[in-house]
């Protein structure tokens, strides 16, 4: 099940920002700036408890659900799929996610945020090399191209992402609003914010 209450309350139960809702968290309007990392809740109390191994790979199986906005029946996928390669499972897992249709496009700097590529992926807005594809989890190949469709290129919120020319990782090189896969990335230039090894050690009990 998909979450869809306020995303600001899983960046404040992460105890960090999870950039899911794009311009407003570079702004001081973001609870974190304004708050800290005050866990949702009554009163917003702060407890201090200390995890034990399995509540600490949980919190970060559950942190790159939230950051990626995928379920937990298809993070399980994603895992089952990636032992199955010859790379380390962690890794591969990570790429995966990094190579996802809305990932490709929000890191592209064709959106300010993934939950805004996700929805321009599902309203048929962007092109795989010149064809629609409206699958959000479709699987980008290296050397393949990306680009907005007209509809989506007149989105007020693309707009700006697009005059903010954000950079973009060294395995996308991006024209104005076409980006191109020029290789799988290396892990060094995946989510840093993830340890994936703990996600592994969670599917592995």
């Amino acid at each position: 099940m998909r979450y869809t209450d306020a995303k600001c309350r899983l960046c404040r139960r992460e105890g960090m920002k999870l950039f899911l809702k794009g311009e407003r968290c570079y702004t001081p309007k973001c609870p974190l700036d304004k708050k800290g990392a005050v866990p949702p809740g009554m009163h917003g109390v702060k407890y201090h408890k200390r995890h034990s191994d399995y509540g600490i790979q949980l919190r970060e199986k559950q942190k790159v659900k939230r950051l990626f906005g995928i379920t937990e029946k298809q993070l399980k996928a994603y895992y089952q799929k990636a032992a199955k390669e010859k790379a380390a499972t962690g890794e591969a897992l990570l790429r995966q996610l990094e190579m996802r249709l809305d990932n490709v496009v929000f890191r592209s700097g064709l959106t300010p945020s993934r939950s805004i590529a996700r929805q321009i992926v599902n309203h048929g807005q962007v092109l795989v090399n010149g064809k629609k594809i409206d699958i959000v989890s479709y699987q980008v190949k290296p050397k393949q191209i990306i680009a907005l469709a007209s509809q989506g290129l007149a989105i007020e919120t693309v707009k700006k992402a697009l005059a903010a020319k954000p950079s973009s990782p060294a395995w996308l090189v991006r024209k104005a609003a076409v980006a191109k896969v020029e290789r799988l990335p290396k892990r060094e230039e995946m989510e840093v914010v993830i340890n994936e090894r703990l996600i592994v050690e969670f599917y592995s009990r």
